[in-house]
């Protein structure tokens, strides 16, 4: 069978990406763009400003990845792109570009969802072991999935409120920590100790979670302490607010794991980038004898490839889109 090359545009939130990736699995070239210092002066993401500078960037990025890549854009199989979910008009530039390329070029056109493409991020320079159980962890999403095979997902829980990453960077801001704030927050805790009590979220068998409580339980902690006259030590309020959201998220996937016996774990979205995490979740999977991947983190965050990976499955399948295709903030997993 002959390689398998797909071009693949990521633009869902403040990262304009491109890749090209041979089988799913092996990068040929690779592109981010990121918008991360214009946003952080506003303390997150502008969705205005994030669209207006995918539009202007999209064809340098393009340029970028042709650029770095052994084929030229008339030899890739297909195009892949982003549609679902994130932000509307980032997504819209990227659909848009992605069609306009396939209209051009003829190439088959595949629509993926984003979260779908966190998850098969671990496919890169690796294979994916069926069944497996992800634990999808980003500023969007806080979901526990079985999977039996390829785009077979049974998801066993999610988060009734807040995800996970969208807490780290609701603390981040109460702390007077810049944008963006998981990597700020777990720098801060590596500095401090567990001295502030913090409520436990959601003790109970579900895989289901819910971070609000303790979101709100830290604001009014600052909020109260302040109002006394206190000095906040942050990084022990940094370190007891990630030691406790932690050890809820590696408590339901050892449930999981009980439950299921199943021997493969993956972790997926931006917080899989987390040391802590990665640490905390490894130790716990020695326990019981379970393999744990996670992406290099350079593919954990918001990038092309996890797109093209994810894209391969389908294009074997040839379940390709037309060109009525569009953008949408929302998408389940299907």
């Amino acid at each position: 069978m002959k390689d398998v090359f797909i071009l693949a545009i990521e633009t869902s939130c403040d990262e304009t990406s491109m890749a090209i990736v041979k089988n799913g699995t092996t990068v040929d070239s690779f592109t981010v763009l990121t918008q991360m210092d214009t946003h952080a002066k506003y303390g997150g993401v502008v969705p205005e400003i994030a669209s207006r500078m995918h539009t202007e960037n999209i064809t340098l990025v393009l340029e970028e990845t042709l650029k770095k890549s052994s084929i030229t854009i008339e030899k890739v199989d297909a195009i892949a792109v982003t549609y679902a979910p994130g932000l509307l008009g980032s997504l819209l530039v990227g659909v848009e570009f992605a069609k306009t390329l396939a209209l051009l070029y003829k190439k088959p056109l595949i629509a993926i969802n984003h979260t779908i493409g966190h998850i098969y991020a671990n496919n890169i320079d690796n294979k994916l072991e069926f069944p497996l159980l992800a634990m999808v962890v980003s500023g969007g999403h806080t979901d526990l999935i079985e999977m039996k095979r390829d785009y077979h997902f049974k998801i066993l829980g999610s988060t009734m409120d807040d995800a996970i990453g969208e807490c780290y960077d609701k603390v981040a801001r109460v702390l007077g920590l810049p944008y963006p704030g998981g990597p700020n927050v777990e720098r801060l805790a590596a500095q401090g100790k567990y001295t502030y009590k913090m409520p436990r979220p959601v003790l109970d068998n579900t895989y289901n979670f819910s971070f609000s409580g303790l979101k709100s339980a830290v604001i009014n902690l600052v909020h109260n302490e302040l109002q006394r006259g206190n000095e906040i030590r942050k990084e022990d309020l940094a370190c007891s607010f990630q030691t406790t959201a932690i050890e809820e998220v590696v408590r339901k996937v050892e449930l999981a794991i009980k439950n299921t016996h199943i021997k493969s774990l993956i972790l997926a979205g931006g917080v899989s980038a987390s040391h802590y995490l990665r640490e905390e979740m490894k130790k716990m999977a020695s326990k019981y004898k379970v393999s744990v991947n996670i992406p290099e983190k350079k593919y954990c965050t918001d990038n092309a490839a996890m797109i093209g990976a994810a894209a391969y499955p389908l294009f074997l399948e040839k379940r390709f889109v037309d060109f009525q295709l569009n953008a949408s903030s929302q998408a389940n997993i299907e």
